[in-house]
């Protein structure tokens, strides 16, 4: 990697690739752990459940309840279906991608904007071309990363990440919209107009609330910044074993999920522990929200501090 026009470059493949071929020859007893997670069905649809149902109560509450249960709870719970949405983009809770994707689009209700479908036609790329410059839209933008520079641009930054992460696709590379793009579209337009109409302003309020600080300033989002970014030089992939993972559905393993993408979440800390000279050596994040401070106030990271790849 060598630094250049404010990035890190590389003219190698994205390191995962070689990585799983070597893994599997040395350890092809992994292929066992390939498959679904039977329980995330089950888990996506209670956090929906909840989220839907606690919202209209939790908007009639005085603001010194409402703000800290949006933050702590809401907040929370919007993360983790951020990640059950991004479990079932890899098809990891059934066999069958039709159902995967419906579950996704139940998912996404409580999130108000249809975003699961396009989500997994990027996040897919991401997995395949990462740090490519054109397909690769994890990556931040010249512009974001000449404008939101110093402490307090890179607070402002990470403060409103959620919209970078949403708007920066559709001007970096848009896509044509798909049948699962325009089903989502539809499905969500009318879940969310009969749940307004049936709850009211205020839930559906509630809930713009939660998904903004679940990208904001709390400390399941600091995994956005943790998994890419260059924290130590010749290393491009981060993970994270902290406790966070029980409510990040083990995304802080995030070496192993990009080595093993079709390994679900709860079986990656089984990859970690078949491969341990892979992994062991590795540097890893101890703390989200510490990775939040360091990326704000180390003057030696900024939204260049990612690796970029030549086409």
């Amino acid at each position: 990697m060598e630094k250049k026009n404010g990035f890190y470059w590389s003219d190698e493949r994205e390191p995962h690739f070689d990585r799983r071929k070597e893994i599997l020859s040395k350890y092809p007893q992994i292929r066992e752990l390939f498959g679904i997670d039977k329980g995330l069905k089950w888990k996506t649809l209670s956090l929906v459940v909840f989220q839907l149902a606690s919202a209209p109560f939790i908007a009639e509450l005085a603001w010194y309840w409402y703000v800290p249960l949006a933050y702590f709870i809401g907040a929370s719970v919007s993360h983790t279906l951020f990640l059950a949405i991004h479990e079932l983009s890899h098809d990891l809770a059934f066999k069958d991608r039709v159902k995967n994707n419906w579950l996704a689009l139940i998912a996404n209700l409580p999130i108000i904007f249809p975003y699961a479908m396009s989500f997994r036609t990027y996040h897919l790329k991401h997995h395949w071309e990462q740090g490519d410059a054109k397909n690769d839209t994890d990556l931040p933008t010249d512009v974001e990363r000449k404008i939101f520079k110093g402490y307090i641009g890179k607070l402002l930054w990470a403060t409103n990440q959620i919209l970078f992460y949403a708007l920066r696709p559709m001007f970096v590379h848009p896509i044509k919209l798909e049948k699962w793009h325009k089903i989502n579209i539809v499905f969500q337009i009318a879940a969310i107009a009969l749940y307004w109409y049936v709850v009211g302003t205020g839930a559906i309020l509630y809930l713009l609330l939660s998904i903004f600080l679940a990208g904001s300033l709390h400390p399941l989002a600091g995994h956005f910044i943790a998994e890419h970014y260059v924290f130590v030089e010749g290393q491009e992939t981060y993970s994270y074993y902290g406790p966070l993972n029980i409510f990040a559905l083990n995304v802080g393993y995030h070496n192993e999920h990009h080595d093993f993408p079709n390994v679900p979440g709860t079986r990656l800390p089984d990859v970690k522990k078949t491969a341990p000279d892979y992994y062991d050596n590795l540097f890893t994040h101890k703390s989200w929200s510490m990775v939040i401070v360091k990326f704000i106030m180390n003057p030696r990271i900024s939204l260049g501090s990612r690796v970029k790849r030549y086409r």
